[in-house]
């Protein structure tokens, strides 16, 4: 006799978008230099039916919510977590602009970990990432 194996979180996950009939979801990753960008791939996925996500906050742009140094470092640590979990959400990952970071060159590595399909915008960059 045998048993089935319970699914995984990420079946589980991946069951329950089919379930539901979502779209696909792409997550935009990149440098928050590019956020012009990262707004003109939102738009053009978003109108290719993909539900999209991607970084909601620019640290480099001056703001209230982070003008206090500890703050913003202790934003950072957070919303790097709070990413990660949108690349673990995602179907694909779309790589936005010419210049890939440690940061982004992270989320790659992470995307890559999960078996995650990626796309770049110049794909000059995905040979360094």
């Amino acid at each position: 006799m045998s048993y089935a194996q319970p699914l995984t979180p990420e079946e589980r996950l991946a069951d329950a978008k089919k379930r539901l009939s979502l779209p696909r979801i792409v997550v935009i990753c990149g440098s928050t230099r590019f956020m012009a960008e990262m707004a003109e791939a939102d738009l053009r996925e978003t109108r290719a039916g993909k539900i999209v996500v991607k970084p909601g906050c620019d640290l480099k742009s001056p703001h209230e919510l982070w003008s206090d140094p500890v703050e913003a470092e202790a934003l950072k640590g957070r919303l790097d977590d709070l990413h990660r979990a949108k690349i673990r959400l995602a179907d694909e990952v779309l790589v936005v602009g010419d210049y890939v970071g440690d940061s982004t060159r992270a989320e790659i590595a992470y995307a890559r970990s999960l078996g995650k399909p990626l796309r770049f915008t110049h794909p000059e960059v995905a040979l360094d990432a």
